[in-house]
């Protein structure tokens, strides 16, 4: 006998269920609505393209094995979106047009893997709607409150941190807006926020941290491919969203309208903003006029470089996570000697840390003072581009010759990115001239890869690791 398409799936979501977490299943799955089964093709309804591109690039494997299951090797799958035209130009209303994407994706390109059979059978799957949305938060565990340390730098930026973790949007912080220089802790604590937030509220908060940078992209995509209304939607059921260096939307007219509009949306109702930047808002040039009132909205708190007790603080919170006991001497000479910026000291700490283990020597005040010294006579006049290029392509495995083809694989692409900022940070080339000789590239890529690998150094751990690894290289074989 010939299955039915409500069959079919109704099949297809027991094993899912049995597959997937269960707030990932009741997001992505119960409001999905079949359709059709004609010659082995399944059609199956899904609320917005953002749901089918979100649910093509994640499930793909999972729902070819449980179709190949029902349907045999030949399946395949057709999505068709249901679009709500009730805001249309027109005035008309019919919230039920149903569109074919036109995609039927062929599903017999890879063998098919066993999957564990059914154990739990589950009712049937409720009516089509989309509550909460299962979202990665983009939060980094170790920029909690827990690892931050709080001075006069920024003890009214943290306070008011604090509070918004506790009560999201219903505090008078809101929007908040952190500023300072790089390496000043911004990042660390608008993130320390998010992850208060997540800790209280669990899942019933959808929580969001998105680069400057990475928001743009995203949108430029949308535009691309005229998703811009899934673009809003989906920023606009986010509860907490914190987006850092909003600097970088200067110049960038179309990414500061669709921001504007979000803003708007999330401030009337009552979400909660985080902001980060390198200068406050009355000296972001190139940002329009009526963004920039948004932004004086909110409560602008200044991080500044921490102060010799602050530092004290951070070195002794430092060494502690990282299981290493310093005389008391040590840390003074450290908080005294090292009195930029809290990545600054951090980075002192782990170069100490790094030649220690490498070199198999203890710790003493002596062996701090050539350490420092040497760390404040890095060169900067005569290390070459080529020099950099071997040391970065050496340590992550590349082949120098590669940076230059069009490769998009992510090892070059990242092997590219961290040769420039070294060649920003140690020769005096020009941007233009870093850029041709790493990859044949602009200036604008070579600015855009300096933030990149500073967006990424504060918020990826193995990343950070990585980059230090490769400067004491840099540093000690100049």
């Amino acid at each position: 006998m010939r299955k039915k398409h409500e069959e079919v799936w109704y099949n297809c979501l027991l094993i899912i269920k049995d597959n997937i977490p269960d707030n990932s299943f009741n997001t992505w799955f119960k409001p999905i609505i079949p359709i059709k089964l004609e010659q082995n093709v399944l059609t199956i309804e899904v609320p917005s393209t953002f749901f089918y591109e979100f649910i093509e690039e994640r499930y793909i494997d999972l729902l070819k094995k449980v179709l190949y299951k029902e349907l045999g090797s030949e399946a395949k799958l057709e999505y068709s979106i249901k679009i709500d035209n009730s805001s249309t130009s027109n005035g008309s209303k019919n919230p039920n047009i149903i569109l074919p994407t036109g995609n039927v994706t062929d599903l017999s390109n890879k063998p098919v893997a066993l999957i564990s059979e059914v154990k739990n059978p589950f009712g049937p799957y409720v009516t089509p709607g989309i509550k909460k949305v299962h979202v990665n938060p983009n939060l980094n565990s170790i920029n909690s409150f827990d690892n931050f340390v709080v001075g006069k730098c920024n003890k009214l930026a943290a306070s008011a941190g604090k509070a918004i973790g506790a009560q999201p949007g219903s505090t008078a912080y809101n929007p908040i807006y952190i500023w300072g220089d790089s390496g000043m802790g911004k990042t660390h604590l608008a993130q320390a926020i998010g992850i208060e937030v997540k800790n209280n509220f669990k899942d019933d908060k959808i929580v969001l941290y998105v680069p400057a940078n990475k928001f743009q992209t995203q949108y430029s995509d949308a535009a691309r491919k005229n998703m811009r209304n899934d673009f809003l939607h989906f920023y606009q059921m986010v509860d907490v969203l914190i987006i850092d260096d909003v600097q970088e939307f200067a110049g960038k007219p179309g990414t500061q309208d669709s921001f504007f509009h979000i803003f708007n949306h999330l401030h009337q109702s009552g979400k909660q903003l985080i902001l980060t930047a390198d200068r406050p808002p009355s000296e972001l040039n190139g940002v329009s006029a009526r963004l920039i009132s948004r932004f004086k909205w909110a409560l602008t708190t200044e991080l500044v470089a921490p102060d010799f007790e602050t530092r004290i603080a951070i070195i002794n919170k430092k060494t502690k996570n990282d299981g290493i006991v310093l005389d008391r001497q040590i840390v003074n000479y450290l908080a005294e000697n090292v009195s930029g910026s809290i990545r600054d000291l951090e980075g002192t700490i782990i170069s100490l840390m790094a030649h220690s283990t490498l070199n198999k020597e203890e710790i003493t005040l002596d062996f701090a003072r050539k350490q420092i010294d040497h760390l404040d006579k890095r060169p900067t006049n005569d290390m070459t581009i080529d020099f950099i290029k071997k040391i970065v392509c050496d340590f992550l495995g590349v082949k120098v010759d590669d940076m230059q083809t069009k490769s998009r694989k992510q090892e070059i692409v990242q092997a590219r990115q961290i040769s420039m900022f070294f060649a920003k940070k140690y020769t005096k080339a020009s941007l233009s001239t870093i850029g041709a000789e790493i990859g044949n590239k602009d200036h604008a890529t070579v600015l855009y890869a300096h933030k990149t690998v500073n967006n990424l150094f504060d918020t990826d751990k193995v990343y950070k690791t990585n980059i230090m690894g490769i400067e004491q290289r840099i540093i000690a074989l100049f």
